[in-house]
């Protein structure tokens, strides 16, 4: 049973408040993170990934997944998923990552951020890409 008096949430609310609480970072300072070695997430389907391409390095985890890679007790966990790794998530313009991060951080995930702006502002900032594998 809901209660009517508790306003709703809009998808642009929430992202919002997510980006309150995690860690926003641009293109540059991603592309700087992934010469060290960090992991990062492209939480975007396949379908968007072969039309668009991806990030070279950048494992795949639909959103969809997530907790469930993210969850080392569940049957679906995932290696390059661990609470103790630097984890950076992307989607194509940052909404889905930056509640991706948010639940992560909710999660138990330490340290975990995303790029803000997405795919989008890391093609847009002459970054490399790839042909999605």
């Amino acid at each position: 049973m809901s209660d009517s008096s508790i306003p709703a949430k809009t998808a642009g609310g929430m992202v919002a408040d997510a980006k309150s609480r995690i860690q926003n970072l641009s293109a540059a300072q991603v592309a700087e993170e992934l010469k060290k070695g960090t992991t990062l997430i492209d939480l975007r389907e396949s379908e968007e990934r072969t039309r668009d391409g991806a990030i070279p390095g950048a494992y795949h985890a639909p959103r969809g997944m997530l907790e469930f890679y993210a969850d080392p007790s569940s049957p679906y966990h995932r290696d390059e998923f661990s609470p103790d790794r630097r984890l950076i998530l992307h989607c194509a313009s940052g909404g889905r990552s930056a509640l991706a991060a948010d639940t992560l951080q909710q999660m138990g995930y330490r340290d975990v951020a995303h790029l803000d702006g997405g795919f989008k502002a890391w093609k847009e900032q002459g970054q490399p890409t790839q042909t999605a594998p």
